[in-house]
């Protein structure tokens, strides 16, 4: 297995983490960009070395890249808040999350007011009703709550950020139990990992056409995949047939004529754009599930890219469609056939596949210490997950318009 070279923390700069903020029916309303700096100890830096290389690296996002069509939140520093750094720039705003030591600056609420007029959307981060945090309820958009605070205190938390016109977003929730709970006390928005590291299935059975884009999954994973079995899995299903031809005779697949062959059309397409194709029928993609799709492709790019293996990229898909479906990975395993590879790392990450997926999963959670339990550095995974985030959009928004079609 192949990993990302190890880095010096004292070189690497901020350790940035991308995370979806999503509607109570998981669409995705915006991405959260957050950012961890260790010192050469590894130890959390100290508050000047953290805002001085979060500046930095807010210099080099392309918020297009990181958030496509959706509003980018990023947690405010000094300079960025009095205006002395530039901004980023997205396409549908940006939104600025003030953490609790910004808020307690006592020019904070005339420069909120100076952002507001200007088009960014506010947020309080850590919200816990200070009193300097309340003075500037009126000022903001969304608070941001822990959802590890007692019931008692997280309830009182959102009436007050309710009574003032403020929508709630709840951080840490990465089960369906502290969805609920979240929830029912009437939290507006969720940000955490888009799919549970462990789900638990319903026991639902799977339907006839994913049973055959799980058999495409299957032969697409092998070291020498059997070209004839690939089309005639492809051409027995009318539906995913259409997929297929429609990607390849679309605009940007650079074919310059018309493919009406599914033989020379899975020859253009390719394994990897295959399994993609046959992981967005699995979640029937349509252009309003951009997100989620968007989201399995780059967990998969990760763990392809982290493990230098095709093998690598299934696992990351399969992982993240097991929690898409609602079905367990054992269902999944045993009707998708894989290697013993492939199941040891999504029944329980071990194997030559297994700590690459359980660094990204505790990555996608922010869970720095998780992600250097499995023997990766954390700054190379999120630096893969990052550069998965641009090629996994573009590929999902071509597949949720193949589904359109």
């Amino acid at each position: 297995m192949t990993v990302l070279s190890h880095h010096d923390p004292r070189t690497q700069g901020a350790i940035l983490h991308r995370q979806p903020i999503v509607h109570p029916d998981r669409s995705v309303f915006g991405y959260a960009v957050r950012a961890e700096v260790r010192d050469a100890h590894g130890g959390l830096a100290p508050e000047d070395m953290v805002e001085e290389r979060l500046d930095k690296a807010y210099a080099t996002l392309d918020p297009a890249t990181i958030a496509g069509d959706r509003p980018l939140m990023v947690r405010a520093t000094t300079d960025l808040l009095l205006g002395l750094v530039p901004t980023p720039v997205a396409a549908a705003g940006i939104a600025l999350e003030l953490p609790l030591r910004l808020a307690s600056l006592p020019d904070t609420a005339q420069r909120l007011v100076e952002l507001r007029s200007l088009g960014y959307g506010l947020a309080l981060g850590d919200y816990s009703g200070t009193p300097a945090q309340d003075v500037l309820l009126p000022l903001v958009d969304l608070v941001k709550v822990h959802t590890g605070r007692a019931p008692e205190k997280l309830s009182g938390l959102i009436a007050q950020a309710h009574g003032a016109g403020v929508r709630v977003v709840g951080e840490r929730v990465a089960t369906s139990e502290s969805v609920a709970v979240a929830l029912d006390l009437g939290i507006d928005l969720l940000q955490g990992p888009m799919f549970e590291r462990r789900p638990v299935g319903t026991g639902r059975e799977f339907l006839a056409g994913e049973l055959q884009c799980l058999n495409l999954v299957r032969l697409l994973s092998q070291e020498t995949p059997d070209h004839e079995a690939v089309v005639h899995t492809v051409e027995s299903d009318p539906e995913l047939c259409m997929r297929v031809l429609h990607v390849v005779n679309a605009s940007a697949s650079g074919v310059r004529r018309h493919v009406d062959s599914v033989r020379q059309a899975v020859v253009l397409l390719g394994p990897r754009q295959l399994t993609a194709l046959a992981m967005a029928s699995l979640v029937n993609a349509r252009p309003a599930t951009v997100g989620t799709l968007w989201s399995v492709l780059a967990r998969a790019l990760t763990c392809g890219m982290l493990s230098g293996t095709g093998a690598g990229y299934t696992v990351g898909m399969l992982s993240a469609v097991a929690a898409q479906l609602h079905v367990s990975v054992e269902a999944l395993v045993q009707r998708a056939g894989v290697s013993d590879d492939i199941a040891a790392a999504l029944r329980d990450q071990t194997g030559p596949y297994g700590p690459v997926l359980a660094a990204v999963l505790a990555h996608e959670e922010n869970d720095h210490e998780a992600v250097a339990a499995t023997g990766l550095e954390p700054w190379d995974v999120a630096h893969a997950y990052l550069a998965a985030v641009p090629q996994a959009f573009t590929t999902a928004s071509e597949l949720a318009v193949a589904a359109r079609s």
